[in-house]
């Protein structure tokens, strides 16, 4: 009798989360607001056959001798999404799309959007370029890495040092998002590796050279659940990492302040903190807690970063209110990161084109939601930095954190709010194409130069590249020009620091799937994965093809279930998972404060006067 409740009970939480992802009304019988499986129903989309033709989906049921026709950008290696054949892949443009197209004998054609906007493509492939790679690569092979990715680790062809470490901690996970590619199930094994099984992975990645591992993110599963989660934090600031982010929910933080406290003071820089939208319906994973954990962080001086999964036809009409979220809390919220989701795994095709965006996609959905005050020509592709990197290398002679990934992977810029609410992106007070020119010359001046010529061009540059920056239109806030001067004299993380506590970053991170997998993206990728058996690899290589690498690695070191709960008293899964009760979180204080008393900065006159798309400040009785 007692497992029939237990069921009944179940089933009609997850009734109720339903109807809370649909954004319904909750009624007030339904178990007082108590809700289990969070974010584990898939949003309904319709995608038949009948529907009303869409102009978005046009690219992908042309006839292939249109498609043959069509100007080609570039060849690639790619990977067919059936059974994973290394195919030949053809970048090209179809309008104002850039598309990808493969062919398997077996599996015939696939047709896949690589980009939403053309020209915003060549403008951000101006600034490719390659980096240095590794002078100890982790795998030596003998084909050179001619198998790519199936013979994958940073060998010799790979071009980027690791810009961002992950490390996972545990698989562990207290939610269960329909999207997410990596928790425990029930019956799976757990993952948990040892402090001893971590310290080796700090270890290898502070060896790596020329440059070690820097920035490292802890991440899972959830990785609060780790119950040693703060000594891994104190292991890996011993190991020399400047930078620590935890990727988390931020639920265990709000619900355990304390524990926010002991991570900051263990390491803790940054939480990069899921947030899929303001709205209930967008971000049914975390809106409810969302406001306890940014006045933790406050409490704690950790500095958040929110970062959306975008998926079309679901969030992507909140982009712009999510902006206007993090400038609402801009003394704790550094950036927001969208990251286009990756469709990994197997769907129906007219599913996956309906919620397919691409970075250019999103972007251009900020224009329109946020009336041009963040236009798209106000973003940059990540390896323009490397024009600064160059200089600075060139300068002191010594090898700096270099941003080489593809220019197809990300993209940013940095806004400012102004004492009087304005909101101004970067670009308008800062000729940045015309800026890294110039460093560029400078770089090329250098070349073979000993070191007081070097610093005697490089006091010639910094004097002049305050001709870059219209003062006129800065932040009457800040002094640009100071605090440029500042980061390319001292170039560290506490500069950078400073940078970024002045402005808000508003980034983009598109990871690949096996539709669009370019092996060019791949091997210059710098965003990696350490795992205990001395691997390194690629993000990209990691969670598109978990049978080869991640799942494999790390089932040699997960404990099956039935040990694990002998081990740890009472575990169940079940237990792990995380119950809301609504209505005791929308009576707190922060929530009222938080989703009541919201300011529309878009729409202030000084920004123009017209409202952020979707904008609303929730009433209370």
């Amino acid at each position: 009798m007692d497992d029939i409740k237990l069921m009944n009970a179940a089933s009609m939480q997850n009734e109720v989360q339903i109807e809370i992802e649909k954004g319904m009304e909750v009624s007030e019988e339904a178990d007082q607001n108590l809700i289990v499986n969070i974010n584990n129903v898939r949003p309904e989309t319709s995608y038949g056959e009948s529907e009303t033709y869409d102009p978005l989906l046009a690219p992908y049921h042309r006839s292939i001798e249109e498609i043959e026709k069509m100007p080609t950008i570039e060849q690639t290696k790619t990977v067919c999404p059936e059974c994973k054949l290394i195919v030949d892949g053809t970048i090209y443009r179809d309008g104002d799309n850039v598309m990808i197209r493969k062919h398997c004998p077996e599996h015939g054609w696939t047709i896949e959007k690589y980009w939403e906007d053309y020209d915003m493509y060549m403008k951000m492939r101006r600034y490719n370029y390659y980096g240095r790679g590794f002078d100890n690569p982790n795998y030596i092979n003998e084909n050179k890495g001619a198998n790519c990715p199936f013979d994958c680790g940073m060998c010799e062809r790979h071009k980027s040092h690791t810009g961002l470490a992950n490390v996972v901690v545990t698989n562990r996970c207290h939610l269960s998002c329909w999207y997410c590619f990596f928790y425990a199930k029930e019956g799976e094994a757990i993952y948990e590796p040892s402090i001893a099984e971590l310290d080796k992975i700090f270890y290898n990645l502070r060896n790596q050279k020329p440059i070690p591992a820097n920035a490292l993110q802890i991440t899972g599963g959830e990785p609060t659940m780790h119950p040693k989660i703060v000594e891994i934090i104190e292991h890996a600031k011993k190991a020399g990492f400047d930078q620590i982010q935890l990727n988390t929910t931020g639920i265990n933080l709000a619900l355990n302040p304390s524990l926010a406290m002991k991570l900051r003071h263990a390491g803790v820089s940054t939480l990069y903190m899921s947030y899929d939208g303001v709205s209930k319906r967008a971000n049914p994973k975390n809106h409810w807690e969302v406001p306890k954990t940014l006045e933790v962080a406050r409490k704690a001086n950790i500095g958040i970063v929110l970062v959306p999964t975008v998926i079309r036809t679901v969030n992507d009409h909140e982009l712009g209110a999510m902006i206007n979220f993090a400038l609402n809390n801009s003394d704790i919220v550094r950036a927001v990161n969208f990251q286009p989701v990756s469709l990994v795994g197997r769907m129906p095709s007219r599913l996956r084109e309906k919620q397919r965006i691409s970075i250019p996609g999103a972007i251009k959905l900020i224009e329109e939601q946020t009336n041009g005050v963040i236009s798209k020509s106000d973003w940059f592709s990540v390896p323009y930095i490397g024009g600064i990197n160059k200089f600075l290398e060139a300068l002191t002679g010594e090898y700096k954190y270099d941003m080489s990934i593809h220019f197809a992977c990300g993209a940013g810029t940095y806004i400012f709010l102004d004492s009087d609410n304005k909101i101004i992106p970067i670009t308008r007070f800062v000729d940045a194409a015309g800026m890294v020119e110039y460093l560029q010359r400078a770089v090329d001046e250098m070349e073979g130069k000993g070191r007081l010529e070097r610093k005697a061009i490089a006091v010639k540059t910094l004097v002049g590249f305050r001709k870059f920056i219209d003062k006129s239109k800065q932040p009457k806030s800040i002094n640009f020009s100071k605090l440029l001067l500042s980061l390319f004299t001292k170039h560290d993380f506490a500069t950078m620091g400073k940078f970024q506590m002045k402005s808000v970053f508003i980034g983009m991170m598109h990871f690949q799937d096996e539709y669009t997998y370019d092996i060019h993206r791949v091997e210059k990728c710098d965003i990696h994965y350490a795992m205990p058996d001395g691997e390194v690899l690629p993000f990209c290589t990691f969670n598109v093809f978990p049978e080869v690498y991640r799942d494999k690695v790390q089932k040699q070191y997960s404990i099956p279930s039935r040990e694990w709960q002998q081990t740890h008293n009472e575990w169940t899964y079940a237990k792990d998972k995380y119950t809301r009760n609504i209505k005791e979180l929308e009576a707190s204080e922060e929530y009222r404060k938080t989703y009541g008393k919201m300011i529309d900065y878009f729409a202030l006159p000084v920004n123009g006067g017209k409202p952020v798309a979707n904008f609303a400040n929730e009433k209370f009785s």
